[in-house]
Formats: structure tokens, C-alpha cells, sequence
């Protein structure tokens, strides 16, 4: 057990220690995916808000272009914050981005709008962005390397899926409140106010995220680092130079998670309404169904994973998006909110095939000394590339072809690069973390 580590602790103990750094861990987690996830949800009003008027294709490009540049930092805040995590620990760094992200999130719902300042307003929201990828680029990489350095080797693949789990509850409390202001306020008063309530709320929530995390301490893998004085001194440098295959690999496998994620549980209310005339509310309550079908999955899915390895379940999720991805869409292109849910159910259950493992899987394929930093490094390169840009290819390639199933061929396409990398993988359940 990871958390053996910590000499003279009775097993009652060490499990109480396991659940406060899930706890910790996954609840700042969910309170960064809330303030980050906002956004996606409430696009369109945005669109609006900040762009200007005439042309409403153009404008929700505009506002999908501003969601894909924000991940443009996310590699350099991945190398920045992958080396601080393991320089000077993981809590440390989880304590500061929750802060940076939800002072980003609270100024968002601060600025003015297109027809108050201009330009400037959507110069500011793009500033607001980048400061949000920033931070972002440290959560994931950090929570899942937390939890993993605290989890039994038996028990890591259903604990470390409570890291995706908490993001995809941060995911329903932001579209639970986008759903809400949609549904209570009028189309006047959505558009001058109401929008910046989600956003506003990234302030509190993320007083409170900081104030549990404070109270963590760090992993007993870390600290048995510094007390050995094996602290990498370029922890970034020395993941490439040693770990260069592994995150190649990484990337390729990473690629479904990315576009996947970001298509089925944050671009899908605006594929319904804009593409497939879904009232707005309705478009967000069905895919709270597909998002909450994700979260009650995750944990069996990383069950699955230490009883039967990592490999076959990230296997059959690529299998099961090549054969049921076209059909999904097509039975969402048939409209009525029964349909819609049906499909979006199945298409969350299976993008948690994949995501339930992910984050165990990567934090195994990684040495302790650099494990922050290298799973930062492709984690975000690949979702900066893959992720980040999924909502605005989504939309370009339904204008460029005219044909709703668009979206499909290109998450189709996704699952085939994760395949083909997963072949160069190799098992890691069950074993003890990688500490060379």
C-alpha cells in the first residue's frame, strides 16, 4: 500500500488518511470543472453577450475560438505547474491553482459587455480564459497523482476514478445551473445578468476548495522523496529524456479522452439547440442525464479496472465508440427529448469506459519523481490539441459539410488514435507505482 508509507499508523488510520486526500483531492477537483465548465454551458448566451451582433454562426465560432485558445496555455502551465508538483509537492500546487481558477472564473462574471466597452470586453473574457487554462493544466495531473500516491495498489483504479467522477459533478452543478437561469429568467434578463451568476460563484467555492485542501497533507511517496533527497531538480527535463516513449504514447491515448470529454459533456447542449433545434433548457437537462449516466459509471468502471487491468477496458471503450458513435447521432438527429436522452446516456456511459481508467492508467505509466510533471506535460498537450479545439471542429465541420453526423466522424477518428496507441502499452494493475 502506497500509504504504508507512513510508519507506526494502524489500518484504521491509514484508511482515514486514503479518504481525506480523496476527499480533498476530488472536491477541489469538482469545484475547478464547475467554474471551468460554465463557460461550455451557457455558449450561446456568451456568444451574445460578447460578440457582435449579426452573424450568430460567427459569433458562437468567436466564442468557441476564445474556449480553444485558453488551452493553448495549458502545455506551459502543464511544464509549469508539473515541475513545481514535484519540486516541492503535489498539495502545495493544488492549493494555488484552485485559487488562480477561481479568481479567473469570479472576474469573468465581472466584465462588461460588447455594447458597454467593445472590443475590450471579449479581449478580456480571452484574458480571463487563458488565466483559467493556466491553472487548469495543474488540477487533473495533480488530483489524480495525489490520489494514486495515497491509494492501495489493489484498490488505486476505483479511487483515482473519483478524480473524473468529481469532475463530471462539477460538470452537472454548473449545467444544473445553467439549466436553472435558462428555465427562471427571461431572455433579457439571462443575457444582462443572470448569465454572470455561475461564474460569480467561483469566488466562495474556491475560498472553500482552498481552505480543505490546506488541510492535506502531502503524499507519503513525496515526502519519502525528500527525505531520501531524490527530488528531481528538473523534474520536467529529466520525464522527456527518460520518459519520452511513454509520452508519446500517452498523447495518442489521451486523444479520445479529450475530444470525447469535451464534445459529448460540454459541447452537446449547443450541438442539440443550435444544430438540432432543441428548446435551450431542454438541451442542457438531457445531457445532465448523459453526464450523471458518466458519473454513476466511473467508479464500477475503475472496479473493472483493478479486477481486470487497464488495457481491456480502455480497449473495448475504443471499440465501443467505433461501432456506436454513428448510430447514436443518427438517433439524435430522429428529435423528441426521449431520443435525445437515450442517445447521450449511452454515448456518457461509454466515454466513462475510457475516462474511468485514464487517470490510473497514466499515473502508473510515470516514476514518482516525475510523475506530476510528465502526466501535466501530455495530459494537456493532448487536450490542448485534441480537447480544446473539439467544440469549434464540431461546428466547422457541420458548416463545411452540412451533415449533423459531423461530429461523430470525428470522435470516431479519436477512438482509432487511442486504439492504435493502447497497442504500445503495457499492464500496470495492481502493481506497485513505478519509483525508478
Amino acid at each position: 500500500m502506497a500509504v504504508e508509507a507512513r510508519v507506526g499508523l494502524s489500518l484504521e488510520e491509514r484508511r482515514s488518511t486514503v479518504r481525506r486526500a480523496v476527499f480533498g483531492a476530488a472536491v477541489g477537483n469538482m469545484i475547478e470543472w464547475f467554474d471551468y465548465a460554465s463557460y461550455g454551458y451557457l455558449a450561446a448566451v456568451i456568444a451574445a453577450v460578447f460578440f457582435a451582433p449579426g452573424d450568430e454562426t460567427a459569433a458562437l465560432l468567436a466564442t468557441f475560438a476564445v474556449f480553444a485558445v485558453s488551452f493553448v496555455v495549458r502545455p506551459i502551465g502543464g511544464l509549469v505547474w508539473g515541475h513545481y508538483g514535484d519540486r516541492i509537492g503535489r498539495q502545495r500546487v493544488l492549493a494555488l491553482t484552485i485559487i488562480i481558477m477561481s479568481a479567473a472564473t469570479f472576474a469573468i462574471g465581472l466584465i462588461p459587455s460588447y455594447a458597454s466597452i467593445g472590443l475590450a470586453a471579449p479581449l478580456l473574457l480571452l484574458l480571463c480564459r487563458l488565466v483559467q487554462g493556466f491553472s487548469a493544466s495543474g488540477e487533473y495531473a495533480g488530483a489524480s497523482s495525489f490520489i494514486a500516491e495515497y491509494a492501495p495498489d489493489e484498490r488505486r483504479g476505483l479511487l483515482v476514478s473519483m478524480v473524473p467522477a468529481s469532475t463530471a459533478a462539477g460538470l452537472v452543478l454548473g449545467a444544473s445551473i445553467a439549466a436553472l437561469l435558462e428555465h427562471g429568467l427571461s431572455e433579457a434578463a439571462l443575457h444582462s445578468w443572470g448569465w454572470r451568476v455561475p461564474f460569480l460563484l467561483g469566488g466562495p467555492l474556491g475560498i472553500a476548495g482552498l481552505y480543505i485542501r490546506l488541510k492535506l497533507e502531502d503524499t507519503p511517496l513525496f515526502r519519502a522523496l525528500e527525505r531520501e533527497q531524490h527530488v528531481a531538480r528538473a523534474p520536467v527535463l529529466t520525464g522527456i529524456r527518460e520518459n519520452w516513449r511513454q509520452i508519446l504514447v500517452a498523447l495518442g491515448v489521451i486523444c479520445l479522452n479529450a475530444v470525447g470529454f469535451y464534445m459529448i459533456l460540454s459541447y452537446m447542449p449547443t450541438y442539440l439547440s443550435r444544430e438540432l433545434g432543441f428548446d435551450p433548457v431542454t438541451a442542457i437537462l438531457t445531457t445532465i442525464v448523459s453526464v450523471a449516466a458518466y458519473v454513476l459509471l466511473l467508479p464500477l468502471v475503475g472496479v473493472l479496472a483493478d479486477r481486470f487491468g487497464r488495457r481491456p477496458v480502455l480497449f473495448a471503450a475504443c471499440a465501443l465508440f467505433l461501432l456506436l458513435t454513428l448510430p447514436l447521432f443518427q438517433l439524435l438527429s430522429l428529435g423528441g427529448v426521449a431520443f435525445a436522452v437515450l442517445a447521450q446516456t449511452l454515448l456518457g456511459a461509454i466515454l466513462a469506459g475510457n475516462d474511468g481508467v485514464l487517470a490510473t492508467f497514466l499515473s502508473e505509466m510515470f516514476p514518482t519523481a516525475v510523475r506530476y510533471s510528465s502526466f501535466a506535460l501530455s495530459f494537456n498537450l493532448g487536450n490542448a490539441v485534441f480537447g480544446g479545439t473539439a467544440p469549434f471542429v464540431a461546428t466547422y465541420l457541420i458548416s463545411l459539410t452540412g451533415t449533423d453526423f459531423a461530429p461523430g466522424f470525428y470522435l470516431m477518428a479519436a477512438a482509432v488514435v487511442a486504439f492504435l496507441a493502447l497497442l504500445f502499452t503495457a499492464e500496470t494493475a495492481g502493481r506497485p507505482l513505478r519509483q525508478e
